[in-house]
């Protein structure tokens, strides 16, 4: 039987094993469509389903080439890749989605906000230094008071990110964390923080989901908590919805694209970031809605119609985050007593180890109502407790 399928489905390659792997494999198993990855970590979550794991780096572009030759259909769950192989395998034929050619421009958070002003695309006002003395110098000729300062390169998952202010800049520049290029940002106070997620397919077809609402964990700078749908007026998230397909469009790429936005205390919304790729804002998918963004992605990857992106019913997702007392093997405390919530889906990645802030899993809440949604959450807020062993 899989001998057939592999005739009928093209392999597809994933760059990196993380949980964001391990997921898409669980959708694609379903229609037994084979799946390689590479990752360094021979025990990374997607290792026990990939149908062949080449554990190497994802910086090498031999590692890379390892893949390809294995794999019909390359794709990543991660940016920090080597993208000059990819652009090279692109140029061979190879099939390659999203075009290699946006992660030069993700990759690179000066150049992420170039894009967004060269394509009319909303975002807050910034400006690009090579270090931190030419940051206090640019910031003299602005009226930003409070700023995010952030490393143009290399920044993930809250990392990166340094919130200060215009005085502390320009007496003592050094009091940023991180030095090379830099790309400050005038900090927009805002309502709330939301996501879009975006497929488009081979032929630039498009298909949105519903704006999400987004909470942050103040000290991890990670999502702790997201629902859907928004409780936003419709006008708004219509906008939203348009601002994320407009991203879409100015990359002209397949792919799956989440888009962040923060609303404004004026309405305004603007675009923070782009990940083109499976997204942590948008694992509510699984159950919530008729078509996750792992199948969707998966339909992308086939050359085949995507999938509708109807909400099934209103949705929230917990991350489990490891907590701040430590590293070691762990476990959710209250694993059986979340298993007798009815809507409640708990999602473990299989990470050995639990370190601070690490991503161990997440929490999703389907229920009738957001009412309903919100009152579980509450809830399954006290049961979410990792205990180190």
């Amino acid at each position: 039987m899989m001998e057939t399928s592999k005739k009928i489905f093209p392999t597809i390659g994933i760059i990196g094993g993380g949980q964001l792997g391990k997921m898409f494999i669980q959708k694609s198993s379903q229609w037994s469509v084979p799946v390689n990855i590479l990752d360094r970590d021979a025990s990374c979550p997607a290792s026990v389903l990939a149908n062949h794991h080449i554990v190497g780096s994802i910086t090498d572009g031999n590692e890379i080439q390892k893949l390809a030759d294995i794999s019909d259909v390359l794709t990543w769950e991660i940016e920090h890749i080597e993208v000059d192989k990819l652009i090279e395998l692109q140029q061979q034929g190879k099939t390659i989605i999203p075009n290699p050619e946006i992660l030069k421009i993700i990759q690179d958070k000066g150049k992420q906000k170039l894009f967004y002003q060269n394509n009319n695309i909303p975002t807050a006002p910034f400006f690009i230094a090579l270090n931190r003395e030419e940051a206090k110098e640019k910031l003299t000729q602005t009226t930003f008071q409070k700023m995010a300062v952030k490393t143009c390169t290399g920044g993930y998952d809250g990392k990166g990110v340094f919130i200060t202010d215009r005085n502390s800049i320009l007496e003592n520049p050094k009091i940023i964390p991180f030095d090379g290029e830099l790309m400050v940002e005038e900090f927009v106070p805002c309502k709330t923080e939301i996501a879009v997620l975006v497929a488009r397919n081979r032929k630039g077809e498009l298909a949105v989901y519903p704006a999400i609402e987004m909470e942050f964990d103040p000290q991890s700078n990670l999502v702790s908590f997201l629902i859907s749908p928004a409780n936003m007026p419709l006008h708004l998230e219509q906008r939203a919805e348009q601002i994320a397909l407009q991203c879409a469009e100015a990359f002209g790429s397949a792919g799956l694209f989440a888009v962040e936005l923060f609303l404004s205390e004026n309405d305004e919304l603007l675009v923070n970031e782009i990940a083109p790729r499976p997204h942590n804002s948008a694992h509510h998918t699984i159950e919530g809605f008729y078509t996750s963004q792992y199948e969707q992605l998966l339909r992308v990857l086939l050359d085949l119609p995507l999938g509708s992106t109807h909400l099934k019913m209103p949705c929230a997702m917990i991350n489990l985050i490891g907590p701040e007392t430590g590293n070691g093997k762990y476990r959710l405390k209250y694993f059986n007593e979340l298993n007798t919530l009815s809507g409640v889906y708990i999602h473990l990645y299989g990470k050995e180890e639990s370190k601070p802030n690490r991503k161990l899993g997440h929490i999703t809440i389907v229920q009738p109502s957001r009412e309903k949604v919100l009152e579980i959450t509450q809830k399954v807020r006290t049961l979410t407790e990792i205990e180190i062993l």
